[in-house]
């Protein structure tokens, strides 16, 4: 099989880290230039989107969208991890009434500022902020914006709600169901979360583990497989040849390309533009910048 680039979808099975899963997919594809667009904690499952040989040049952009998650939350405890993995802190009897547990779950939607949870790999002064909590290092706990959205409640029980979500990129669903604790007075914890998209991508399109290593043994990708010209599918695409094509391997735009630039981007909806080789392959992003006008952002080489 040759080398593949672009992007991986995996369902991610709860219990394992997300370096457990670049590690093992690295395994089955025999390449080492395999990363990831977003971890996952060990208790959660669901899909992570893997970057693959000259993907991994495309971190920050697939970073940048928005998430969508199932989660199911239990009342009346509290852990110091915010999540059922972690160790109690206190407990509290539960006797809520389940239109006042709605009432004030749709209430948290929108963009506010939270608490990071302290068992998280965010850093703080080059240290990740579990390393802090575990070695009982003092640390004042760091504040970041996240925004919560399309809340659709799913099942209530006398203890616990299922719910989905989405969240912008960085957002905590820890920290949403131990607010929500918090508000109705009892405490909750995280007990199981599923994400479920990745925008553009879905769970729907992506693999297990064994699924993949039967496609590798048959030949090559399919399923889950994103190649690199079917990336970031919201940017515009240039198609360029002969003389455009070489300035643009060099990393530069020639004055034409640069005319067809001016043609289709729209600078206040736009975030790039995909450079489309004469072969079909995915050359180049271009982004328009303050005082310098097109530059070019990536240059992708795939020898």
């Amino acid at each position: 099989m040759s080398t593949p680039h672009g992007l991986l979808l995996i369902n991610k099975p709860s219990g394992i880290t997300s370096h457990d899963v670049v590690a093992r997919t690295r395994r089955i594809l025999g390449m080492k230039s395999v990363g990831h667009s977003g971890t996952l904690d060990p208790l959660a499952s669901g899909l992570m989107v893997l970057l693959l040989g000259e993907g991994t040049k495309l971190s920050q952009y697939i970073l940048e969208r928005n998430k969508a998650y199932r989660v199911k939350a239990k009342f009346g405890v509290e852990t110091d991890t915010y999540d059922l993995t972690g160790q109690v802190v206190r407990e509290t009897p539960v006797d809520l009434d389940p239109e006042l547990v709605r009432s004030e779950a749709l209430k948290i939607h929108g963009a506010m500022e939270l608490p990071v949870p302290i068992f998280s790999a965010m850093k703080v002064d080059g240290k990740k902020l579990y390393e802090y909590a575990r070695s009982e290092t003092p640390i004042e706990v760091p504040k970041k914006m996240m925004e919560f959205f399309d809340l659709e409640i799913e099942a209530q029980t006398s203890n616990s709600i299922s719910l989905f979500l989405r969240c912008s990129k960085g957002s905590f669903i820890r920290t949403w169901v131990h607010l929500l604790g918090q508000n109705l007075k009892v405490g909750a914890a995280m007990e199981s979360l599923e994400r479920v998209e990745s925008m553009p991508y879905h769970l729907s399109q992506a693999i297990t583990f064994e699924e993949l290593e039967a496609d590798v043994k048959t030949g090559g990708l399919t399923r889950g497989y994103i190649p690199m010209v079917s990336t970031l599918s919201h940017f515009k695409a240039l198609r360029v040849k002969g003389q455009d094509q070489v300035l643009m391997n060099n990393g530069q735009i020639s004055h034409d390309l640069r005319t067809r630039l001016i043609s289709i981007f729209q600078p206040d909806i736009d975030e790039g533009v995909k450079i489309i080789s004469e072969e079909g392959q995915l050359l180049s992003l271009v982004g328009l910048e303050h005082g310098k006008g097109f530059v070019v952002r990536r240059v992708f080489r795939y020898a």
